[in-house]
């Protein structure tokens, strides 16, 4: 993959001075898009301290766990809306704007005393994470283009997937100093304030404020979004569930189960290397490969209690979901022009997000009907095997190859 950074093709837009993007442009996007894991996952180790600290607040045992998932609900909410403002104004403005209104709701937690006012900030750092997603997805669209596009989109998957395990382990590090210290690592979002101004521009003055926006494509668009909306549910599965599930199988060692988590993560990332090298096929034909061995990997975890046979399963889902998500992603993306391109974009984030919030209700709720959270993960493979037939029908009509763009 390193090829794949030392040369970049010629941008799609380039700036008005000529400028065309490299490795440093794609370097700040891929860490910006870093940020909403990061506010995923860093502080999900010291919850249970958070909910000790505030165990005199009423409802603090269910707003705890809140602090962690409301940000992903807040994306899932306005990143729409940050998307109309990416065509309508401009992308690296918001982008600035958000990096900093980050950095500052993120450590927020470090001095609020009380558990609303930190849950408010988190609402904030949702909102912030909507903008940055959708910003530093729109412009690696604008910026390249056909299968180089295809390319760094997955890569933008892998370096997220990468990046969940690494915020988890130094989340658990910082927490064990206090529940609070782990929020200084929002301040990290200053770091690229700088560069963003510096290295990063919008593509060629193409701003559309003034004028009436190009409609999104709804027909081309909406297939996209709705698989994404079920990919979100598959996707984020095992990385809520897997250590319930082993807990459940008898495994108390948390660092096996650290370690099953981020071999989990490393499958998810071979995936997205394999999305890569196969962007050159079409969405009926990686959909139905990506839905169908989550599908085969959540067999594996339902059928038994064996621990190698359950992080053999979370192994091959995660390769699965590896491969799906850079596929939906290009498949939306490809089909906009640079003036739908955020609208589009947040609309697909919102997808995405959505479906990640309502991944652990469902979840619940499946399992107070079907006996239990290994049936319930069981329930979901038949729902991801189902897709993957699905999808087969469903991109009949609009199955472009991944690696060909209309600009």
């Amino acid at each position: 993959m390193s090829d794949q950074l030392a040369s970049p093709q010629p941008a799609t837009a380039p700036s008005p001075g000529g400028r065309r993007p490299g490795t440093a442009q794609l370097l700040i996007l891929l860490s910006a898009s870093c940020l909403s894991v990061l506010g995923a996952v860093l502080i999900a180790p010291v919850l249970p301290q958070l909910q000790e600290a505030f165990a005199g607040v009423p409802g603090a045992d269910v707003l705890a766990p809140v602090v962690l998932t409301v940000p992903a609900l807040l994306i899932g909410l306005t990143a729409p809306f940050a998307g109309l403002i990416v065509d309508k104004v401009d992308r690296k403005r918001l982008l600035l704007i958000a990096l900093v209104c980050y950095a500052i709701t993120g450590t927020a937690p470090l001095y609020l005393p009380s558990l609303p006012a930190i849950l408010a900030s988190r609402v904030l750092v949702g909102v912030c994470e909507a903008a940055i997603m959708t910003c530093a997805t729109t412009l690696i669209g604008d910026y390249w283009s056909g299968a180089r596009r295809s390319r760094y989109l997955s890569l933008q998957t892998l370096v997220a997937s990468l990046s969940a395990t690494v915020f988890l382990a130094l989340g658990g590090a910082l927490g064990a100093h206090s529940w609070r210290t782990p929020f200084w690592v929002y301040a990290v979002a200053l770091v690229l304030v700088p560069l963003t101004a510096k290295l990063i521009w919008q593509p060629d003055g193409k701003a559309a404020a003034g004028r009436r926006l190009a409609p999104l494509p709804w027909r081309a668009l909406l297939t996209p979004c709705l698989v994404t909306f079920i990919g979100g549910i598959v996707f984020y599965t095992l990385i809520v569930e897997l250590s319930f599930v082993l807990t459940e199988a008898g495994l108390g060692s948390t660092a096996a189960i650290g370690g099953i988590s981020a071999l989990m993560s490393v499958a998810t990332a071979a995936g997205c290397v394999a999305f890569a090298r196969l962007s050159h096929r079409t969405p009926r034909t990686l959909l139905p490969v990506g839905f169908g061995l989550s599908a085969i990997g959540f067999a594996l975890v339902f059928a038994t209690g064996s621990v190698p046979v359950i992080s053999a399963g979370a192994a091959v889902a995660g390769f699965g979901t590896g491969m799906l998500l850079p596929t939906l992603l290009t498949w939306a993306v490809n089909g906009l022009d640079f003036e739908q391109r955020g609208r589009g974009t947040g609309v697909w984030t919102a997808a995405l997000f959505i479906g990640e919030f309502l991944c652990p209700l469902l979840i619940a709720a499946i399992g107070a009907g079907a006996g239990g959270l290994r049936p319930a993960i069981g329930v979901l493979g038949l729902a991801a095997a189902a897709m993957a037939a699905i999808c087969v029908v469903a991109t009949r009509r609009h199955n472009p190859r991944l690696d060909v763009t209309s600009d």
